[in-house]
């Protein structure tokens, strides 16, 4: 009796193996594929940055650009200021 109770039980557990792999199994190839539409996913969304990085090449550009000569007008308008200070300066100290 204890044979036939070792066998069935041996057999119940190879059984729950074999079901437990063939998940497993299915689960992988379901990852595999949601892996492949992610993958899809993100060459699309690089092919659509690399378009756009023209722009932002540009909008760079521009913004240095206008950077740049604000610092230009901010710099001339301040040594003017100072140039009028120093004339005063200098005018009251020929009186």
């Amino acid at each position: 009796m204890t044979i036939v109770l070792d066998d069935a039980l041996n057999v119940v557990l190879y059984i729950a193996l074999i079901a437990l792999i063939i998940t497993i199994i299915c689960l992988i190839v379901k990852l595999i594929k949601t892996l492949k539409k992610v993958d899809n996913v993100i060459n699309d969304v690089d092919q659509k940055m690399h378009k756009i990085d023209g722009v932002f090449d540009f909008i760079d550009t521009t913004a240095d650009f206008a950077n740049s000569i604000s610092d230009k007008i901010i710099n001339g308008i301040g040594n003017f200021i100072n140039l009028l200070f120093k004339r005063k300066r200098g005018n009251d100290d020929d009186e």
